[in-house]
């Protein structure tokens, strides 16, 4: 734990207190040197920081770097107030936070995936976020992106981080070969096949492991026409259009369209393989364009929509920031929120880690219609899906993806993997 000592008058409330205990023990007769010590005792205790734990997922290397400046800043501006930063992998960033708050051990506040809030909120961990954050600030936000943390009603949390989906393909490999950016799902399956002639480079990039292998599925599902759950609850990944989805993507494996063995690749890295030059299109985020930037600049890429069938289609995805109950230092946090959603921060932040604005100043700003790319990722919220946000999610996502892995291995068709993973989300659902 860190903890900020004495400061000299200037430092405020802290000092004044030095120099009243100063006067209030020469006043009845002790020495100085006596009232100092006890004035430095007094105000030592006085400025005993606040610590604010802070937990996030790790977008890119720049997420620590962007935070630890604010908190910085923020420490400057509030010197009894301590903010210590953590930023963890995604991957396994749920795990370690439920551990935490198994062990009485939860942060004062993180950053989390909009999807886990039921869950927390149904737990009773989180603190309503009304509770902890002005009306005022409220008002900055783009009211469609706080409707993802919102629980039965109530706002539990704020946007903090903000993105759409969308195709990118390597211009270079589809010049090469001759080929036009697929618009169908269809077109895909003939542009990878082409693609995948060429030694040493893959059509489509799948990951098959970890993280995003059931979003890469819905991408598709939506498209078709499908949903997740139907209007009484129960899973719909087994419907027609959740059978059509899967087989988009079994066929790729099938035909030798992807890179090899997809379910020992993640979405790191199908990414890479992106960055090397070995893939033709792949399905991303926009913070991958930065990452392109510095660590690829001589990539050729467009950013494009996804294939169409039924509709037009993508996922929005939303990461906000939640305040724990056991919290002591909601007072603080109140001060921290106003500082870390000021609207230069949010444009600095979002900006080197490809996000997309959650705050209607930042979405304003002339980068967001100037950059082809981030443009790109951002015109896809006007038609963008969510992920459900009901409680138990992580165990139905591990269900669909395991269903998954094994039509891309070839274990089972799709409409077999589709129908038990089916069964099980509805048993999981009490349905």
């Amino acid at each position: 734990m860190s903890m900020k000592m004495w400061r000299p008058a200037s430092s405020g409330w802290s000092g004044r207190m030095r120099y009243y205990a100063e006067e209030t023990y020469m006043k009845f007769g002790f020495g100085k040197g006596i009232a100092l010590s006890a004035a430095l005792l007094l105000s030592t205790q006085a400025v005993d920081a606040a610590k604010i734990r802070f937990t996030l997922g790790e977008y890119s290397k720049n997420t620590r770097i962007s935070f630890e400046r604010i908190a910085k800043a923020f420490e400057e501006k509030h010197p009894d107030i301590d903010i210590v930063i953590e930023v963890i992998p995604w991957s396994n960033y749920l795990q370690l936070l439920t551990t935490d708050i198994s062990g009485n051990n939860a942060p004062d506040m993180s950053v989390v995936a909009s999807i886990w809030l039921k869950e927390f909120s149904s737990q009773g961990i989180i603190e309503p976020i009304d509770n902890v954050v002005s009306d005022e600030l409220k008002k900055k936000f783009i009211p469609a992106l706080l409707g993802p943390s919102v629980v039965d009603g109530t706002l539990m949390a704020l946007p903090i981080a903000a993105s759409a989906r969308a195709m990118m393909i390597n211009n270079d490999l589809f010049e090469q070969t001759g080929q036009k950016a697929p618009t169908t799902w269809d077109e895909l399956q003939s542009v990878s096949a082409e693609i995948s002639k060429v030694a040493g480079k893959y059509g489509f990039g799948l990951p098959g492991k970890e993280e995003e292998v059931d979003v890469y599925y819905y991408y598709a599902l939506w498209s078709f026409g499908g949903q997740i759950f139907d209007e009484n609850g129960k899973s719909a990944i087994a419907s027609p259009e959740g059978i059509a989805a899967a087989k988009v993507y079994s066929d790729l494996v099938k035909a030798g369209n992807t890179q090899p063995s997809p379910t020992a690749n993640s979405r790191n890295d199908v990414f890479n393989l992106f960055k090397q030059g070995k893939i033709g299109t792949i399905f991303t985020f926009p913070m991958l364009v930065p990452q392109i930037k510095e660590e690829a600049p001589d990539l050729n890429y467009s950013v494009l929509p996804f294939p169409v069938a039924a509709q037009k289609t993508t996922m929005g995805i939303t990461d906000s920031v939640a305040v724990f109950k056991t919290s002591k230092v909601k007072a603080e946090i109140k001060l921290f929120m106003d500082f870390i959603f000021d609207h230069d921060f949010r444009l600095e932040f979002n900006k080197a880690d490809g996000l997309l604005p959650v705050l209607s100043s930042v979405v304003a700003d002339k980068f967001y219609q100037e950059d082809k790319d981030i443009k790109a990722f951002a015109d896809g919220l006007a038609y963008a899906q969510f992920q459900p946000t009901v409680e138990r999610w992580d165990e139905i996502i591990d269900v669909t993806r395991s269903a998954l892995q094994r039509i891309y291995l070839g274990e089972e068709s799709p409409e077999d993997a589709l129908s038990a993973a089916a069964a099980k989300i509805d048993t999981i659902r009490g349905l």
